[in-house]
């Protein structure tokens, strides 16, 4: 059984990045255009263009969350993305409280995390990069 588990990890980690960038990328796109419930807190709306940190984050969670899910540029994406969910827990989230069950954290810490692994891990088997030979063997 460890065997099959093995030759499958590759495309589990392409499934597990093509999850996680698309959940990112509504994020971004519900901030943005107010799609699929809008931004947090703003009953269906958007966030107004320029604002910081909220406009800028919503941006990088667009343009990460594509990139990732195509496995565009993965390594760097999630870089970014992960960076940008580590100043969102530490700078709105921890000044409310230290654990993220009591300052709403949770989906910064664990997007933070999850493209932190893509970081190290890369694309996966199943990536754009990887179709015209661009990527890396990660």
């Amino acid at each position: 059984m460890t065997a099959r588990v093995d030759a499958a990890r590759p495309y589990v980690l392409s499934l597990f990045r093509i999850v996680v960038g698309l959940l990112f990328a509504c994020h971004g796109a519900a901030s943005l255009f107010g799609i699929l419930g809008g931004a947090a807190g703003t009953h269906g709306g958007t966030i107004p263009a320029g604002t910081w940190p909220g406009w800028y984050a919503a941006v990088i969670q667009l343009v990460a969350g594509v990139l990732v899910l195509l496995g565009v540029g993965t390594r760097s994406a999630a870089f970014i993305a992960s960076g940008s969910m580590a100043y969102a827990y530490f700078d709105v989230h921890q000044s409310v409280a230290l654990w993220p069950i009591q300052n709403g954290g949770e989906a910064s810490a664990m997007f933070c995390w999850a493209f932190l692994l893509l970081v190290f891990t890369g694309p996966g088997a199943l990536s754009l990069d990887r179709a015209f030979g661009r990527g890396s063997r990660g």
